[in-house]
C-alpha cells in the first residue's frame, strides 16, 4: 500500500510541474500543452470509437506478437540450452541478428509485407524473440546439474526432461524476458505505425494529429495511452510471475 502511495504522489508531482512549466512564459502555448488540456482532450478522445479502435488494434498486434514470440523462443531456447552443438553452430547468426533494430528493418518489411498489420506485427515478434530466447538460454545454464542427474536416474528421455526438469526451472527466466519482451514490442509497433503509416493503430493517431495543424494535444494523448498500456501490460505479467513462481 505504501508503494502504492509513494507511487500515485510522484504521478502527483510530475503533473504539476509539468503544469506548471507548461504555463509558463518559456514555453509556447501549442508546444506544450499542460495536462490538464491533455486530460480533457483524452476523455473526449475515449468517448470517440475511431479512437478506440487505434486503440484495440495495437493492443490485439501486441498480443499477437508477445504469443508468436513465445512460441517460438521458448522451444528454441531450451534446445540451444540444451545442446550445445546446436547452440554453437547457431552463435554466429544469432549474434549478428540480435543488434539489428526492428525499425531499421521496416523498409525491407514494407516491401515484402506491404502496409498492413502483418508487417508491424512481423517486426514486433522480431524484437520481442531476443529477451525471450536468451532468458531461456541462461536459465538452462543455471538449471542444478542434480536435478538432470536424478532424472535420467528415474528414467527421462531428453525431451521428458527439457519439458518436465528443464522448463519448470525456467520459468521464472522466461516471465522475466516476457516482461521485457511486451514493452519492447509495443515500442516497436507504435514506432511502426508511426513511421510507415498503415491505416490504424495508436502510432498512427499520432501520426495523423501531428501533421495539418498540429495538435499537440492529441498527439500527447496518444502517447499518454501508448504508457499507460505498456505499465498495465507489465504490471499484469509481474503479477502473473508473483503468483505461478513466487518460489
Amino acid at each position: 500500500m505504501r508503494v502504492f502511495a509513494r507511487g500515485l504522489l510522484g504521478i502527483a508531482g510530475f503533473l504539476v510541474v509539468w503544469e506548471l512549466f507548461a504555463r509558463s512564459p518559456l514555453v509556447p502555448g501549442d508546444a506544450l500543452p499542460p495536462p490538464s488540456v491533455v486530460a480533457g482532450e483524452l476523455f473526449t478522445q475515449l468517448g470517440d470509437e475511431t479512437f478506440l479502435r487505434h486503440v484495440i488494434a495495437t493492443v490485439l498486434a501486441l498480443l499477437i506478437a508477445v504469443v508468436i514470440a513465445v512460441v517460438i523462443a521458448v522451444p528454441s531456447g531450451l534446445v540451444l540450452g540444451s545442446v550445445p552443438a546446436v547452440r554453437h553452430a547457431t552463435r554466429a547468426v544469432i549474434e549478428f541478428l540480435r543488434p539489428i533494430p526492428s525499425v531499421a528493418l521496416i523498409p525491407l518489411a514494407l516491401v515484402m509485407l506491404g502496409f498492413g498489420p502483418e508487417t508491424k506485427i512481423t517486426l514486433a515478434v522480431y524484437a520481442a524473440l531476443w529477451p525471450i530466447l536468451f532468458n531461456t538460454i541462461y536459465a538452462l545454464d543455471e538449471l542444478d546439474p542434480l536435478h538432470v542427474d536424478t532424472a535420467r536416474v528415474f528414467g527421462f528421455g531428453r525431451t521428458r526432461i527439457l519439458l518436465q526438469v528443464a522448463l519448470p526451472s525456467a520459468l521464472p527466466f522466461v516471465l522475466t524476458g516476457i516482461r521485457l519482451a511486451a514493452t519492447t514490442a509495443l515500442v516497436v509497433l507504435v514506432s511502426v505505425e508511426l513511421m510507415s503509416g498503415g491505416e490504424i493503430g495508436i502510432g498512427y493517431f499520432i501520426m495523423e494529429a501531428r501533421s495539418g495543424p498540429g495538435r499537440m494535444d492529441q498527439v500527447l494523448v496518444g502517447t499518454v495511452v501508448a504508457g499507460v498500456i505498456g505499465v498495465v501490460v507489465n504490471q499484469g505479467l509481474e503479477r502473473v510471475q508473483k503468483r505461478w513462481v513466487a518460489w
